[in-house]
């Protein structure tokens, strides 16, 4: 089954919501999720990184999981190895997102069907980085 198709992904960059908790997002400038977050934030989104060492990146507190941040999320931006995917996904869930995004390469299509069960909607596999400017 595909996740992401066109009109989800416009959903999720117009009208979801402009809190985005970044996961596996650190201070490291050369990752690839540094330059999503700040791709997103010159796009009007607020991001949040959630790391394991809690860093502030980008002028953004940090925290070490979803559980822990103190306000409403609106898209889970997953940046973690596919094998650590379906638990974020559990969490964002649980978190109360409205959708969750598995960036590229980043692919488990159990957890994208337990997301989308759940009511949120969900895009794999590509990268809103690549979707802004296509708006």
């Amino acid at each position: 089954m595909s996740y992401g198709d066109d009109a989800t992904v416009r959903k999720i960059l117009t009208e979801s919501g402009d809190t985005w908790a970044v996961v596996g997002l650190s201070g490291n400038t050369a990752r690839a999720a540094y330059g999503v977050a700040r791709v997103l934030q010159r796009a009007g989104k607020r991001i949040v990184p959630v790391h394991p060492k809690a860093e502030a990146v980008l002028g953004e507190p940090g925290y070490a999981s979803l559980a822990e941040i103190p306000f409403p999320v609106d898209v889970v931006d997953v940046f973690v190895n596919s094998a650590l995917a379906g638990p974020v996904a559990d969490q964002a869930v649980a978190a109360g997102a409205k959708a969750v995004w598995f960036q590229l390469g980043v692919v488990d299509e159990e957890a994208a069907a337990r997301v989308r069960a759940a009511g949120l909607d969900i895009v794999m596999d590509r990268c809103p980085a690549i979707e802004l400017p296509r708006l």
